[in-house]
């Protein structure tokens, strides 16, 4: 459905994530895609002339001309480019992670405070249809266990698999146990590379709540599978399939078709059924989810659904997991 209140929005950075980025704004009706900016000057003109738009030869031209802009950089220029567009009063969309480090993305969190200016960061995930068809669902997580595999892709291998695949992880566990990180265990190898290629880590939150992690960027085949453990519930998540599954326990007799009820338990004169049901899955990709949340907050004016500080706290525990690694990789070599 068309929008007459388009936003101007402008692309730091086309390189293969942000080409992607740019094909979903050009066809975004709430997008209007004014141009995109690029150290690459031949790959900026590709792409601007794909889609109809500038390649401009800065990133102060290209501020000048839109409402808000997106930064899909390499994450050590993360920062700089944010900054530079937030002390315009630019809102800002930068993929994840939000920063190289706890201190670049306090960094980002305050000069956003400070210039009363909108930061959306980039994670996905908690975009995805599957995860989204829990929405308006009691979620209160006891124990969480998830599991992020993908084969060996040489791209992304400068940094340990902690910040590529299982930062999605921590955002979304961060998101659904809403409690303050207790304690934190964690193991992992390198293999294929100089970085940790395997991990798995173990987080314990302070309302009691456990979440255990596992990433792997040198598996078989892709995996991206969470699941949840609450009172008198159970929930499956495949990111992947876009599967959701719910499978709960209810007290007393039930009228619902006996194609839900996959059992029953009973104890004394108390009858529980455990009813088993798929989840409604949302229509629409993740990345035009994101982005038209991210619209809805410029708009409004309200805290994004993945805020800076979200960002922030997600790098924070990533931070911690792979310190925690490092030690242990120099302990083994004493």
């Amino acid at each position: 459905m068309e929008t007459t209140n388009k936003i101007k929005i402008g692309l730091v950075g086309v390189g293969k994530l942000g080409a992607m980025h740019a094909a979903s704004l050009a066809q975004n009706p709430q997008a209007d895609l004014i141009g995109v900016f690029d150290s690459d000057v031949e790959r900026c003109r590709t792409i601007a002339e794909k889609h109809r738009c500038t390649a401009f030869a800065s990133v102060d031209a290209l501020l000048e001309e839109v409402e808000a802009v997106g930064v899909i950089v390499p994450t050590t220029l993360h920062t700089p480019m944010a900054l530079q567009a937030l002390s315009q009063g630019k809102p800002v969309f930068v993929e994840k992670p939000i920063a190289a480090t706890v201190a670049e993305a306090e960094q980002l969190v305050a000069a956003a405070r400070k210039c009363k200016t909108l930061l959306q960061v980039g994670h996905i995930e908690r975009f995805n249809p599957a995860i989204r068809a829990l929405d308006g669902r009691p979620i209160a997580p006891r124990f969480i266990e998830s599991h992020r595999l993908a084969p060996f892709d040489p791209r992304g291998t400068d940094v340990a698999v902690v910040l590529d695949l299982m930062i999605h992880d921590i955002d979304i566990i961060l998101s659904l146990a809403q409690s303050e990180v207790k304690d934190i265990h964690a193991n992992g190898v390198a293999v294929v590379s100089d970085e940790v290629d395997i991990a798995n880590a173990r987080i314990q939150f302070a309302n009691g709540c456990v979440a255990n992690m596992t990433a792997s960027r040198i598996s078989q085949r892709k995996m991206r599978k969470m699941r949840l453990f609450q009172r008198d519930a159970y929930i499956s998540i495949d990111f992947l399939q876009r599967l959701t599954e719910v499978f709960q326990l209810k007290e007393g007799d039930s009228d619902l078709p006996s194609t839900v009820i996959l059992g029953q338990i009973e104890k004394g004169s108390r009858k529980r059924n455990i009813l088993y049901e798929q989840a409604e899955i949302p229509e629409g990709d993740a990345m035009t989810a994101e982005w038209c949340s991210f619209f809805d907050a410029v708009r409004r004016q309200s805290k994004p659904k993945v805020s800076g500080e979200d960002g922030l706290n997600a790098l924070r525990v990533a931070e911690r997991i792979t310190g925690i690694m490092r030690q242990q990789q120099s302990e083994a070599l004493l």
